[in-house]
């Protein structure tokens, strides 16, 4: 039975619009067969037509003819050059092992945005300097009037702000916000629309409606405004097909008007201040001007939006009488509320995620040296009952005080809306263990609530895109939602802003710009922080052991080169003043230490604080530093071979030697008995990045087998270290460790945040200081990276070759579980490891489903292995 493909995508995404000339679309599909024998693709051919129905050779814009090939994915486009604003369509059909082919896929369309900047006809509006530049939100109009009904209709808009379209009242955006955040000095993003249904014949009202955002909004740790500019503009155009024939577009320019309106200031961090009882006042004339030196990007990753509704909980009084809504959970998004009252009553909406002992709402936890972390929303009523949702601004928040109103609220009166970047499930994980559930839950909760307009630290204190974080992550993330675009998305950012001489800023957009001023002297000097800057070099190589992504390979291929150049430079430096009183040169090889310049190190270890966290900062010794260098290079080397750098590979290959050589020189001492400062990251990273020599492993591992012990069996990881503790303990015969660990409940552990009532995790261990008061984000995702070990160890499914082609199944039984099961979504399909442990012979039972196109080695304890095709199999064996 020949195979059927299905589920067809183009970069990344089913049907995508404003497909850019940024890069050309890649293909992929998955495929199915009837029978499993035969379930392998040896050879595609891919077909794409201006026409759904016409398929014809001479009406193709590209025939790929029949390539040889079993990877259903990273197929590159390479025929004609694409039309702007057109509509393309796409087949596939597949070869199996019998070389029969199969029958054309079911057809795929993709849309092209702008790809020549001479179509764009728009102008950038803003208002006039008379409407003054305090935080008023903008309503841009203007009447588009047709003669004949509208055959078909595109919309592409952006703005310098976050903004809403609509078309005769009707709202063209949804619960989008959009656009998503780039360095706005360098790149803005546009949507497409389809506005098919949204004309009609005659007069037609059109309003854009811009508000702070990224742009003009409050951002990062020192809650500064206005940093990219302090005006807020709008772009775009209406590309129309009239039924009389005719093809018309309506651009911005200064035909258009601006109003104030009901929104009186919105904040993407601090809140939206809306006075319900106002219309739109009489409207400015606009101004035009130009962004010279900025590039209109088309849209490459899922938008953020509502995506979920979540019901109250709980509706209670605080002690000073105002009511609080408890949603159960901790999440990033905004209310929608019901509301009525007299004209002119003021009604404040306050968010947080803590209640304080007292049973007042905690809003002064988070307050930060240069601002405040206050989320508030305020509504002044008319008299009329009316629905208030905030448009234009994100709130991190369990609970949610609401004062002003003289009537108790219903639980039908209000909805919390989940807000992130709409992306897809990819994965599951249970096990008999609630606890642990609950765990993997607060793991999901947390990366919901993160993956934003960028990948943010918080939804709170900051929302800022720090690289670190998303680099311990982006492992963990592929298992539970289809990150792929999203963080080349993030890649392509990050390369914006890398400095030439190889530097990434440790945030990402780094809130700096031509502006507010050039980039500040400490933003350059924090940008050399390794574990952070390596982000470049470890999410692309994540993307290529999770996907296959040979793309964002070689996409990012020079930044990844001038990051580890910068690390050489810097480590040929001088040596750090710690090293020089404490320790002898090291010859030669100092030249590979990286000891000098700035880096966080291993950040918030247990019980350390960030007091302590800067002091290491001040007093590192290299350890941490050099340690990536060592890794960052050692990848590196691998990139370059699978792109075919052969003299890279080679030159890069001998650099990690010698940096290795020199780490092990300077921070090894009693044949890998003691490492560093002998804390377990010191050893969780010597092993993981594969730094000591075969010899020093072994004592190195029961060196932090004896420092988990010490603890009385609790973590003592940080920042860097802590997602990959549990792997090294498994994967080095110390599973036993792993289990002890994760099943600790006391402090600090992660049970320990779920037995206080964490709903998400916590940015530090501890949560709270010892007299009870919250301290530090309630909602961050780096401490939750360690929930790989969940599906990759607990139910032992995990890539044995880039994209799953190759499937290792080794599931780690022990803890007191009964059974564990985790299921991800493979570039060729579904992947299940699910096992059960009949405690009355002691026999585990194991099922997998191996997808289409790959096999799978199982690993049955007592170094019994079986290598498996595709399809269901199962396993039993006696537990050693």
């Amino acid at each position: 039975m020949a195979l059927t493909a299905h589920a067809l995508r183009t970069c990344c995404r089913s049907s995508p619009s404003s497909i850019t000339s940024t890069s050309e679309p890649e293909f992929s599909w998955k495929f199915s067969s009837s029978d499993a024998s035969s379930a392998f693709q040896t050879a595609y051919e891919i077909h794409v037509s201006p026409s759904k129905k016409e398929f014809l050779e001479d009406s193709l814009v590209w025939n790929s003819g029949k390539v040889k090939g079993p990877e259903p994915f990273g197929v590159i486009y390479s025929g004609q050059r694409l039309e702007s604003v057109r509509r393309y369509y796409w087949r596939v059909r597949l070869w199996d092992l019998q070389d029969s082919v199969s029958d054309w896929s079911e057809v795929e369309s993709i849309e092209t945005g702008i790809l020549d900047p001479s179509h764009w006809k728009a102008q950038w509006i803003r208002a006039p300097s008379e409407f003054g530049n305090e935080r008023q939100v903008g309503y841009f109009r203007r009447t588009i009037h047709l003669d004949s009904e509208l055959k078909t209709g595109r919309a592409f808009f952006t703005a310098l702000g976050w903004y809403r379209l609509f078309i005769n009242d009707k709202d063209v955006t949804g619960n989008a916000l959009v656009h998503r955040w780039t360095h706005f000095d360098h790149e803005v993003e546009y949507q497409s629309y389809d506005v098919s249904g949204y004309f009609q014949p005659g007069d037609n009202e059109v309003t854009i409606v811009v508000a702070d955002g990224r742009y003009r909004g409050h951002l990062g740790f020192f809650d500064r405004s206005s940093v990219y500019g302090d005006r807020l503009a709008v772009y775009g155009q209406f590309n129309l097909e009239l039924s009389n024939g005719a093809e018309v577009v309506y651009s911005t320019d200064t035909e258009w008007k601006v109003s104030k309106g009901p929104i009186q200031r919105s904040d993407p961090k601090h809140g939206e201040v809306v006075d319900i009882r106002v219309s739109l006042c009489e409207g400015h004339p606009v101004e035009a001007f130009s962004l010279p030196d900025v590039k209109l990007i088309g849209e490459d990753a899922e938008r953020v939006q509502a995506i979920q509704q979540l019901p109250p909980q709980k509706i209670l009084r605080t002690p000073s009488g105002k009511q609080l809504i408890d949603f159960g959970q901790n999440f990033a998004g905004r209310i929608r509320v019901k509301l009525t009252g007299k004209p002119g009553d003021r009604v404040t909406l306050t968010h947080s995620e803590i209640v304080g002992q007292d049973g007042e709402l905690d809003i002064h936890y988070l307050d930060l040296p240069f601002g405040n972390s206050l989320m508030q929303d305020q509504v002044i009523l008319s008299a009329r009952e009316s629905w208030f949702e905030p448009l234009f601004t994100i709130h991190g928040f369990r609970y949610v005080e609401i004062d002003g109103l003289d009537y108790p609220l219903q639980d039908a009166d209000i909805q919390g809306i989940v807000i992130s970047s709409n992306l897809t499930i990819a994965g599951s994980f249970n096990c008999s263990d609630p606890q642990l559930n609950r765990l993997d839950a607060n793991v999901f909760w947390s990366m919901r609530s993160n993956f934003l307009d960028t990948p943010t630290d918080c939804p709170t204190r900051e929302q800022s895109g720090w690289t670190g974080d998303i680099q311990v992550f982006s492992r963990t993330a592929t298992l539970f939602m289809d990150v792929q675009a999203y963080l080349r998305r993030f890649l392509h950012n990050m390369e914006v802003e890398q400095f030439d001489d190889g530097p990434i800023p440790p945030i990402i957009p780094s809130e700096t710009s031509r502006y507010s001023g050039s980039t500040p002297s400490i933003m350059r000097y924090v940008s050399s922080s390794v574990g952070w800057g390596d982000c470049c070099v470890i999410i692309p190589w994540n993307l290529y052991q999770y996907y296959g992504d040979r793309q964002v390979l070689r996409s990012h291929y020079e930044s990844m080169c001038r990051w580890v150049d910068f690390l050489g430079r810097r480590a040929r430096g001088k040596r750090s003043w710690t090293r020089r009183l404490l320790t002898k040169g090291l010859g030669d090889l100092e030249e590979y230490i990286v000891d000098t310049g700035f880096d966080w190190g291993e950040w918030l270890r247990p019980g350390e604080g960030f007091g302590r966290s800067l002091f290491n900062i001040l007093f590192g010794t290299g350890t941490v530093g050099t340690a990536y260098f060592a890794y960052s290079a050692t990848l590196l080397a691998k990139i370059a071979l699978i792109l075919g750098k052969h003299e890279d590979a080679r030159r890069y290959g001998e650099l990690s030697t010698q940096v290795k050589t020199a780490w092990r020189a300077a921070f090894v001492r009693d044949g890998g008995r003691y490492i560093g400062d002998d804390k377990q990251d010191d050893y969780v990273r010597a092993i993981a990045f594969d730094l000591l020599l075969p010899e020093e492993k072994n004592l190195a591992i029961n060196r932090l087998a004896e420092l988990i012990v010490k603890a009385d069996f609790h973590i003592g990881t940080g920042f860097l270290s802590t997602a990959l503790l549990l792997p090294v303990l498994s994967d080095h015969g110390h599973a036993d460790l792993a289990f002890r660990l994760l099943l600790q409940e006391t402090q600090p552990s992660w049970l320990h945040m779920v037995n206080s009532g964490a709903t998400t995790i916590w940015e530090s261990w501890e949560g709270y200081t010892k007299d009870g008061r919250a301290m530090g984000s309630h909602n961050h995702y780096s401490l939750g990276a360690f929930a790989s070990w969940f599906r990759e160890g607990i139910a032992g499914l995990s890539p044995a070759e880039p994209g799953y082609r190759a499937i290792k199944i080794a599931p780690h039984v022990g803890g007191g579980l009964t059974h564990a099961n985790a299921s991800v979504e493979t570039p060729f399909g579904t992947a299940r490891s699910s096992w059960y442990l009949s405690e009355a012979d002691n026999i585990i039972h194991l099922e997998i489903t191996v997808p289409p196109g790959t096999t799978a080695t199982v690993h049955q304890g007592e170094g019994v292995m079986s290598k498996v095709g595709p399809g269901t199999h199962s396993f039993s064996w006696k537990q050693s």
